[in-house]
């Protein structure tokens, strides 16, 4: 799964044992109080493999494994972020999340007889510093996101993003490059 080749998720014992592992520690986070924020953080740290600086994601919150999923310092996600980690996911400093977004790096065959069987494939997703992304926005297997990117609410992002960038629709494009002296002051 972690070196992008076809895998068995649906079959495979060790994943469905560290998925239920996942889920169950969702599950107790987004049924705690809004306002126990020391249990909360505590949660996320155990959930997520990397937590490099201060944090705060709104509940509800689901992912599939935890450990593949990295944040930088000053992350903010809303409600019903869910990500699909099957490869690595990973966020620079800086990033801000709507409500309802999804970063998903499982993919599955075009073949319905593979498909059928429930094998897939996973590529991991990079999100850069100092980045907005809308409500609703949905990103997918592969895909990297700039720094100092915007990404506009209800975009699919199915190609990389080049930083400086203010990008929307689905297929997400590009539709503005922001001016990179106005980050250097």
């Amino acid at each position: 799964m972690l070196s992008g080749l076809i895998y068995d998720a649906n079959n495979d014992p060790a994943l469905i044992a560290e998925r239920l592992r996942c889920k169950q520690l969702c599950h107790r986070y987004n049924h705690l109080e809004p306002t126990d924020i020391e249990n909360r953080n505590e949660l996320v740290r155990a959930i997520i493999g990397t937590v490099e600086g201060d944090f705060q994601i709104e509940q509800p919150f689901l992912c599939d494994y935890g450990y593949n999923i990295h944040i930088g310092r000053n992350f903010y996600s809303n409600h019903n972020l869910v990500i699909l980690d099957e490869a690595a996911v990973t966020f620079g400093d800086n990033v801000f999340i709507a409500p309802n977004c999804g970063f998903y790096t499982a993919g599955h065959p075009l073949e319905a007889s593979e498909r059928n069987k429930g094998l897939e494939y996973a590529r991991t997703i990079t999100v850069g510093n100092n980045v907005w992304i809308g409500a609703n926005v949905c990103v997918v297997p592969g895909v990297t996101i700039g720094d100092n990117c915007v990404i506009g609410a209800g975009s699919v992002v199915v190609k990389d993003i080049p930083p400086f960038s203010v990008a929307v629709g689905n297929p997400c494009k590009v539709i503005k490059t922001l001016k990179q002296s106005e980050y250097e002051k």
